[in-house]
């Protein structure tokens, strides 16, 4: 079932999205050639569970195989749900982090694309092609349109490009849950959807490919990497619908 929230709830879930977009920021800050990826995890809890959070992903996905880290962090090839440890990140590669904290029962999750050191062209254009998708996914939820505008608005980024489109994850509601109702496609699906109404919140998240679109999951049962071995990009905002349009609640 799809809630919409009280303007009380949405100022409660962008608290959540303040210490979100900090995470993202201090890792930023701390990435470079030489740092392991649980030295990046091990920040990011410190500074949520200081601000009087809990971070969304240590331990989801229930007792059989549980989440163990704060943050995804995810190489190259990989797409999402890196999990942290004792690798170190090398100078050249792409680095997908995303983060999420819950405030209060109030959830809010964002993600980043980077690189280190010095891209190579084709790589500098499919991150940056992936965050417009983001933004341009933003810009279409309004009230009126509706979940398919969304996806078109990120598949029309990707097409003159020829970048491979990831469909088996997709964006999400997201409230006192990190996963909710609707399911927000980066692709067109031949539906509309559902119509976009004010109070709906969303996390907006397109996953772009240098290849295919097809992915799998590796024998961990996190880590999802494209299938073809090439280079993913991800990007992630948590927004809210609202009279006046869409409003980003992942930022500082």
């Amino acid at each position: 079932m799809v809630t919409r929230k009280t303007r009380a709830e949405i100022e409660r879930m962008r608290r959540a999205g303040r210490i979100v977009a900090e995470v993202l920021a201090l890792v930023e800050s701390e990435l470079r050639p030489g740092v392991t990826t649980g030295h990046l995890d091990r920040l990011a809890e410190r500074h949520i569970r200081a601000a009087g959070a809990v971070p969304s992903f240590k331990g989801y996905g229930g007792p059989e195989n549980p989440f163990p880290g704060s943050l995804c962090i995810s190489i190259d090839d990989e797409v999402v749900h890196g999990i942290p440890g004792d690798r170190v990140i090398r100078d050249g590669q792409v680095v997908g982090v995303d983060a999420g904290a819950i405030l209060d029962g109030w959830h809010a999750d964002a993600a980043r694309t980077f690189v280190v050191g010095e891209p190579r062209p084709e790589i500098a254009d499919l991150v940056q092609a992936t965050r417009l998708a983001m933004l341009a996914g933003i810009a279409a939820a309004r009230p009126g349109n509706r979940v398919g505008d969304i996806s078109a608005a990120v598949e029309d980024v990707a097409r003159p490009h020829g970048y491979g489109v990831v469909r088996q994850f997709v964006g999400h509601g997201i409230g006192t849950e990190m996963h909710q109702d609707p399911q927000v496609p980066n692709y067109r699906t031949g539906s509309r959807g559902m119509e976009l109404q004010p109070g709906i919140c969303l996390a907006i998240e397109p996953m772009f490919t240098l290849g295919g679109g097809d992915v799998e999951v590796r024998p961990d049962g996190w880590t999802v990497v494209t299938r073809d071995g090439s280079i993913a990009a991800h990007f992630e905002h948590t927004i809210a619908v609202t009279d006046d349009g869409p409003v980003i609640l992942t930022t500082v």
